[in-house]
């Protein structure tokens, strides 16, 4: 088997060690692997190289596509290993595209590492199986609201959303735009009974300013309603840049 990755430079596969800037783990060192491949286009994602690429006419407001031949690449799991294996941290982050859509070779990776704890961010809507669930320390669940774009019977799968919710590893982390997105995660908070405790509201954005700018009423209603807010420190450190 093999997997299919990002990259941060063509033929260079995303791989990389940084901070993690979001979530459950924020300000934790990781090392992190971004595959490829998405099954939904959500129309702000900052990661549209993943998936969007030439002849692909799902909706981005960037309106921007990607030469497949630069931005994806096939690696063996055991390359792939060697390559994380090189970086210190040892908590590994699995982010995409979708990583679920890969999970059966993400189970032969995972083999290949047993000292890492490993921390899966995934759209929700793909179930993981168990060769590679019994793998995974943590899973990172960020449904895509309505603004995302995304038709709901897509994004909001009802079997998957009673999965996570249930599922003590999960974490969700909401992306909102306008304070109106927050109503939609407290509608799904209560069909699906999720934790507060396990909910995020992260303002979307790929600036400081603009992530600023929404924290300024995202942190009240976070307090109104016992949530936690996430930042994106990354963006703060880096900008919107691959590989960090």
């Amino acid at each position: 088997m093999s997997l299919v990755l990002a990259t941060q430079a063509p033929g260079e596969p995303e791989i990389f060690a940084s901070l993690q800037g979001e979530g459950a783990s924020a300000g934790q060192p990781c090392t992190f692997l971004r595959l490829s491949r998405c099954n939904l286009a959500c129309q702000w994602c900052d990661t549209a190289y993943t998936w969007r690429f030439e002849g692909d006419n799902r909706p981005h407001r960037d309106g921007v596509d990607f030469a497949r031949k630069d931005n994806q690449l096939t690696l063996a799991e055991e390359e792939v290993a060697q390559r994380i294996l090189a970086f210190a941290p040892r908590r590994l982050v699995i982010t995409g595209g979708e990583p679920l859509l890969q999970a059966g070779a993400l189970a032969e990776l995972a083999k290949l590492l047993p000292d890492h704890r490993i921390e899966v961010e995934t759209n929700g809507t793909v179930a993981p199986p168990v060769r590679f669930d019994v793998y995974v320390d943590q899973y990172n669940v960020s449904p895509k609201l309505a603004h995302s774009g995304n038709p709901a019977d897509l994004a909001l799968v009802p079997e998957r959303l009673h999965h996570w919710a249930a599922e003590p590893r999960a974490f969700f982390k909401f992306v909102v735009a306008q304070p109106g997105d927050v109503d939609e995660v407290l509608a799904l908070a209560r069909t699906y009974r999720m934790d507060p405790a396990r909910i995020y509201l992260m303002p979307e954005g790929t600036d400081s300013a603009t992530l600023r700018q929404r924290e300024q009423w995202l942190a009240p209603l976070c307090l109104a309603h016992g949530l936690r807010m996430s930042d994106r420190l990354h963006i703060h450190l880096f900008g919107d840049t691959r590989g960090t």
